[in-house]
């Protein structure tokens, strides 16, 4: 049988990647031995599409990758929502996942896209001064490049700084955290993949920080008593109040960036690595 010149052959064997992980990074391990209120690495980079009104990338420990776009204000459609009074602006999101964002389930598109699509767009409206845009549309797009936890509470960071990014009137910057609880354990900050596979109920807070608001709280999941609950939505809004400076930092090397006579700001703002959360 001739061979295929244009395929490289794989090996005849392989053996799992697991067996290279060190023993103690292996995933009930790595989830037991962290800090139940400790953040994840994150690194956030503002203005990257050239082609977008504003952009934003946002990777959680080089794990979960989002990266977001926003365009308008543009004249919305008939078809739009109309009522008495003053007329006000229209929030359009749209979440999309890459074919390559995950494995399994959790790696089809198309699965779950409406759901979180409308979860942004029902948090981040508290946060858009819409009745400054009357009769006009703005749209969010957010694409999921890479699954690995925490997805919608990344998502909603880098939409919030994408309008910022975009010259929208906003209220606040909307910051997110996400939490899970396994099965008789304790609730975890922004959880890891395979953390939320395991988990028994799920958390994520939306929260404007300046004007200590709730933009958003969605659950789901058997979390245990009331007050457990309580204390879940206590540490993600904590979580939220320590992210928000480094997202804030992220907006202000992007306007650096673009003020005229700051290239050599400009080159060594790229050299800098991602920063780092505790």
């Amino acid at each position: 049988m001739p061979l295929d010149h244009r395929r490289v052959p794989g090996p005849e064997e392989s053996q799992s990647p697991l067996l290279f992980v060190p023993a103690g990074e292996r995933g009930g391990e790595a989830a037991a031995s962290r800090e139940p209120s400790a953040l994840q690495p994150l690194f956030a980079r503002v203005g990257l599409l050239s082609q977008a009104k504003g952009s934003a990338y946002l990777e959680l420990d080089a794990c979960t990758k989002v990266l977001c776009a926003v365009a308008g204000p543009r004249e919305a459609g008939s078809g739009g929502p109309s009522g008495a009074g003053e007329p006000r602006g229209r929030l359009v999101c749209e979440f999309r996942r890459a074919p390559f964002s995950g494995r399994g389930a959790r790696g089809r598109p198309g699965e779950r896209e409406p759901e979180l699509a409308l979860a942004l767009q029902e948090a981040l409206e508290p946060a858009v001064r819409l009745a400054r845009y009357p009769r006009a549309q703005l749209e969010v797009h957010v694409m999921l490049l890479q699954d690995g936890g925490s997805t919608l509470a990344a998502a909603l960071c880098a939409a919030g700084l994408a309008l910022a990014d975009a010259g929208i009137e906003l209220y606040d910057l909307v910051v997110a955290c996400a939490l899970c609880r396994a099965p008789g354990g304790e609730w975890l900050l922004q959880p890891s993949e395979p953390e939320e596979r395991a988990a028994a109920a799920r958390l994520t807070v939306a929260l404007l920080p300046s004007l200590n608001q709730v933009a958003g709280l969605l659950g789901s999941g058997e979390g245990g008593p009331p007050d457990s609950w309580a204390q879940a939505v206590r540490l993600g809004l904590d979580g939220c109040q320590r992210l928000y400076p480094l997202l804030r930092q992220s907006l202000l090397r992007a306007a650096k960036r673009r003020a005229p006579g700051t290239e050599e700001l400009a080159d060594k703002d790229a050299a800098e690595p991602p920063a780092a959360t505790g």
